[in-house]
């Protein structure tokens, strides 16, 4: 079964939502952005947690994180001095799985 068996044509896209869609791929042109959504996909994860798994800085986890909320692609939730992250809705989840499987089975 081919991907247009089962979608419709799309309309030409108005300049707009195509810098939105760019944009949102433009998430995932980041390894370590691409680590921290796999951790994500799996759970909520604190700041310092998501350092230690993707093997980077606390600040550089906060300075992509920053970035992936603006994009509304995670939301955060403060417990005292700690941040937790989690993706925003299954629909982030879904696109990282696609894009994976498609690496590694393209």
């Amino acid at each position: 079964m081919t991907a247009t068996t089962h979608t419709r044509p799309l309309a030409a896209l108005d300049e707009r939502t195509a810098a939105q869609v760019a944009e949102l791929f433009g998430a995932f042109s980041d390894t370590s952005r691409v680590r921290i959504i796999s951790a994500l996909s799996n759970c909520e994860m604190s700041v310092s947690a998501l350092a230690q798994t993707v093997g980077i800085s606390e600040s550089a986890v906060s300075h992509h994180m920053r970035g992936l909320r603006q994009m509304r692609l995670v939301r955060a939730r403060k417990d005292g001095r700690q941040v937790f992250y989690e993706l925003d809705d299954d629909h982030v989840a879904a696109l990282f799985r696609q894009g994976l499987d498609h690496v590694q089975h393209g």
